[in-house]
C-alpha cells in the first residue's frame, strides 16, 4: 500500500471534509464533527459510532432525544448535547423556512408537507393549528399546546380567539402521536366534533385535523371524520 493510501485512510472527518466534500462523509463522521472533541476512552469519531449505535445507527430516534436522553450517554455532557440537539433544531427550521413561502392549503398532504418536520420528532404531544385566507393560504402557524407523551389539551375558546384576531377564513387542526400510531382517539375525534361545531357559529370552516407521527398521517377529512 501506497503512502497516499496509508494517509487517506488515517484521515479524520474534518480532513475528509476538506479534502472530498460534505456528501462522503457517513453519519458517525458528520456527528463526529458535530461533537468536535471525545473523553478519555474515545475520541471523537469512536464516540459518534456509540451514540449512534445505542439509537440503533436511526437518526430519526436521535432526532428525537433530548438534552437529557442524550446526556445518559458516557462523555456526553451538557455542550456536546446541545450540540447535537441545536443541529437537528436547525434542520428543522430550515424545512419551515422552505416550507413558509405563500404556501396554500389544497389537500390533507400539504397540510402534512407544511408542518411534519416540526412536529413527527417530538417526544411529547403538540397540538397546533393552521389559520388560512380565503384563498386557503396560510396566515399563521401558532401551537396551542403542549402535554406529556401521551396527550395534550386545547380549548376551543384560545383557538377561536386566534383565529378572528388574525381574520381566518378557514382552520386546520393538527397534532403528533409520539407513540406511532396514527388512530384518533376518542378524546381527538370529541375535541374535533366540538372545534367543528364551534366553527360554524363563527363562520370559520374548519377544514381538517391531522394526527403525525413519523411514518405519515392520518387526515379526519380524507376519511369523512369531519
Amino acid at each position: 500500500m501506497g503512502t497516499t493510501s496509508r494517509n487517506l485512510l488515517r484521515e479524520g472527518p474534518r480532513e475528509k471534509l476538506a479534502h472530498n466534500g460534505l456528501d462522503t462523509l457517513s453519519d458517525s463522521e458528520l456527528l463526529a464533527l458535530i461533537l468536535a472533541t471525545g473523553n478519555r476512552k474515545n475520541n471523537a469519531l469512536d464516540l459518534a459510532r456509540k451514540i449512534l449505535e445505542e439509537y440503533e445507527d436511526d437518526l430519526h430516534q436521535l432526532a428525537t432525544a433530548d438534552l437529557a436522553d442524550l446526556m445518559i450517554h458516557i462523555g456526553i455532557g451538557e455542550a456536546k448535547a446541545s450540540r447535537i440537539c441545536a443541529t437537528f433544531e436547525l434542520g428543522r427550521r430550515r424545512d419551515k423556512t422552505i416550507r413558509d413561502t405563500k404556501i396554500k392549503i389544497t389537500s390533507s398532504r400539504d397540510v402534512y408537507n407544511a408542518m411534519a418536520s416540526m412536529l413527527k420528532d417530538k417526544s411529547y404531544e403538540e397540538f397546533w393549528m393552521l389559520i388560512l385566507s380565503r384563498s386557503n393560504q396560510i396566515i399563521r402557524k401558532l401551537k396551542i399546546s403542549e402535554g406529556s407523551i401521551s396527550g395534550t389539551v386545547a380549548d376551543p375558546k384560545k383557538i377561536f380567539k386566534f383565529a378572528l384576531q388574525f381574520k381566518g377564513s378557514s382552520l386546520v387542526f393538527l397534532h403528533n402521536h409520539p407513540s406511532g400510531n396514527l388512530k384518533p382517539s376518542q378524546s381527538d375525534i370529541d375535541l374535533t366534533k366540538k372545534l367543528v361545531g364551534a366553527g360554524k357559529m363563527l363562520d370559520i370552516h374548519v377544514l381538517d385535523h391531522l394526527i403525525i407521527t413519523q411514518s405519515g398521517y392520518f387526515s379526519f377529512a380524507d376519511e369523512a371524520l369531519l
